[in-house]
């Protein structure tokens, strides 16, 4: 197995081995973190990032999709009106003592303020009857909401509910919780805006908006708070300025302060700490590797495809890149075989991969030049 350093303009690789690197450069308090650039869906920081963990209320971003997908699809609209039974009531409603829209038994009440209820109020009576109506049951629509979320490339959520109850089949990482807000986003901009929203009154009663970031930090537009004993108190996040688009989601603080203060220090770094790297573009020469038996004595070596990722500016020292492949090559090599990928570690512990290809074609020697080759490799005790 042949290991080659390889060296890119911008960042300073280490011959340090990976598992001898020092931490990433930047940290937080909460139990599992991840920042994401919404363009690119690059990552640009992770911790325990991908990682299932229990969302609670942050997991009614999952159910308040399947309600925009069925407005897409023509099952519902925004005036179709939807009951409230006794179970939406009791176990989500005013009786329950958890967050609740206010609903009344035995009512009806519009999809547009269902929505409201689900992402400005996060009322699990809310969320409760749009699972009842999509689904039959919630148990049914829990199962629709993860097979959903696997269709989407969302592997590690697994939902038992729609509220985001505490129950221990109910999980999901920070990092497929930051991919689900990137799609509402790209996808729903027709119905985003809800998330911004600062409060919303329902049957006389007036909630406010738990996102500590909305009217604090400028840009910010969304999306979920949760908390549960369990969970600890947790966020998705996500703000613009001046054309870019910063997505963040952690969980675990210890208090609503808490929550409030990390989410201002997390979103500020998301911008003026973090960044992308185009590392590898795709077709970029990258080596030679030797080539055994070939017309040529060498082969180039390049990227199959591009590899960009997030780094905090005190970690681009830190990161490493080896060029891997079996050599010497054995002729004929095809342009556009895979021989090798180039391995990359990163300070924060991410390691990435991308497939090396050879950039040319080279032709096997002939008779002659084969008999001379194993001779001379005879000779050298090759």
């Amino acid at each position: 197995m042949r290991r080659l350093l390889c060296l890119f303009a911008l960042i300073t690789l280490s011959l340090t081995p990976a598992t001898a690197l020092a931490q990433s450069a930047f940290d937080t308090r909460a139990s599992h973190a991840v920042i994401l650039d919404h363009e690119t869906g690059d990552m640009l920081f992770s911790k325990n990032g991908d990682t299932p963990m229990p969302p609670a209320s942050m997991s009614k971003l999952m159910t308040a999709l399947m309600v925009f997908e069925a407005l897409e699809d023509g099952r519902l609209t925004l005036e179709t009106t939807l009951p409230v039974s006794e179970n939406a009531w009791r176990r989500g409603g005013a009786a329950s003592g958890s967050s609740t829209m206010f609903l009344e038994v035995n009512s009806r009440a519009a999809v547009g303020d269902l929505i409201r209820g689900i992402i400005v109020q996060s009322g699990n009576d809310a969320c409760i009857v749009v699972a009842e109506a999509l689904g039959g049951t919630e148990e049914n629509f829990a199962q629709m909401m993860t097979e959903r979320a696997h269709e989407l490339g969302l592997d590690s959520a697994s939902f038992a509910n729609a509220t985001g109850w505490p129950d221990p089949e109910h999980r999901i990482s920070a990092l497929d919780l930051a991919r689900l807000a990137r799609h509402i986003i790209t996808q729903y901009p027709q119905y985003y805006d809800i998330y911004a929203e600062s409060e919303f009154t329902y049957n006389g009663i007036r909630q406010f908006n738990r996102n500590p970031l909305l009217g604090v930090f400028e840009g910010a537009d969304g999306l979920k708070t949760g908390h549960t004993e369990e969970s600890g108190y947790g966020l998705v996040a996500s703000a613009e300025r001046d054309g870019q688009r910063r997505i963040v989601v952690f969980n675990g603080m210890d208090s609503n302060r808490d929550r409030a203060d990390e989410s201002e220090r997390l979103m500020r770094a998301a911008f003026s700490e973090f960044s992308t790297i185009d590392l590898v573009a795709a077709g970029e020469v990258l080596g030679r590797a030797d080539i055994y038996l070939g017309l040529e004595p060498s082969v180039e070596l390049r990227a199959s495809e591009a590899l960009s990722f997030g780094l905090h500016r005190r970690d681009r020292d830190g990161v490493t890149a080896e060029l891997v492949y079996e050599g010497p090559l054995n002729a004929p090599v095809q342009e556009g075989d895979l021989v090798g990928h180039l391995e990359v570690s990163l300070p924060d512990g991410r390691e990435l991969s991308v497939p090396v290809e050879a950039a040319q074609s080279v032709a096997r020697k002939g008779a002659l030049g084969r008999a001379g080759a194993a001779f001379a490799r005879l000779i050298r005790g090759g």
